[in-house]
């Protein structure tokens, strides 16, 4: 499996930024000969807060289970700016995430560029990254992954968001009825829905967050993989679940993913 570290300037952000890759390029035939390259499935997984693109690779066990299944993983630094297209110079981290990451990657590396075979996915900051994302770009992404995602980034008496946009509220209706917020696109989605794989430990005070938009995805009519369990807002919750939401990835002939019967859920 190579790993493969690089920076490129993004013409979005406008500065050289870093990614950490997962390519199953390198595996060997029995004969000692290298496997014929092809167009690999891709997941582009996003950090939590006050992490970078190296988090997923330190912290879970996510290389080698990428390898197992043949999938390409794109782990780009999110820079604590839960992936949302923000006021200032050259701050959109949605349009980054949702068009331009792809679309260099895409150039760099053996990619395939079916919407079938292209996901997100993330943990907290990132959870919430991959759920905006997903959706308001789900001509580009069929499958969500939100681990123990911090959706509630639009609760409370002072919205985390409104601080995080540098708004105050007055702007509150505007931020709360834009694509900025998932609920929001959840609601008004168009085109083909993504499946979701949406998991939040009993421990973690970020569950409300996903309780409540479980529901609403589930009444929208989303296919959901929901999950509560047992566990917190750390490294041993998301090594367990990045391996069970792969599991539920179609990553083999089977619409539902490799061993997806395995998986305790809803």
């Amino acid at each position: 499996m190579a790993l493969i570290q690089f920076t490129y300037v993004s013409n979005v952000l406008l500065r050289s930024v870093p990614v950490q890759v997962i390519l199953p390029a390198d595996k060997l035939s029995p004969e000692g000969e290298y496997l014929p390259l092809k167009q690999y499935k891709t997941l582009y997984l996003l950090n939590g807060l006050w992490g970078s693109h190296v988090d997923w690779v330190s912290g879970t066990r996510i290389q080698r289970w990428a390898e197992e299944r043949d999938l390409a993983v794109v782990m780009p630094a999110g820079e604590n700016s839960f992936y949302v297209d923000r006021p200032g110079f050259h701050t959109d981290y949605g349009k980054w995430i949702g068009q331009e990451l792809v679309q260099i990657t895409r150039r760099m590396f053996p990619l395939s560029h079916k919407r079938e075979d292209t996901f997100i996915g993330g943990l907290s900051m990132g959870g919430f990254g991959a759920m905006r994302n997903g959706l308001k770009y789900n001509d580009t992404f069929s499958q969500i992954i939100s681990l123990s995602p911090a959706l509630h980034m639009f609760d409370g008496p002072e919205p985390h968001i409104m601080g995080l946009l540098g708004k105050g509220k007055d702007a509150w209706e505007e931020v709360q009825n834009s694509d900025l917020n998932p609920r929001w696109l959840i609601e008004h989605i168009r085109g083909e829905k993504p499946g979701v794989y949406l998991a939040c430990g009993l421990q973690d005070e970020l569950l409300p967050g996903s309780q409540v938009h479980r529901k609403l995805l589930k009444d929208a009519g989303f296919r959901v993989h929901y999950v509560e369990d047992e566990g917190n807002h750390d490294w041993d919750y998301w090594d367990r679940h990045i391996k069970l939401a792969l599991d539920w990835l179609p990553l083999d002939e089977r619409v539902g993913g490799l061993n997806s019967g395995n998986i305790k859920g809803e």
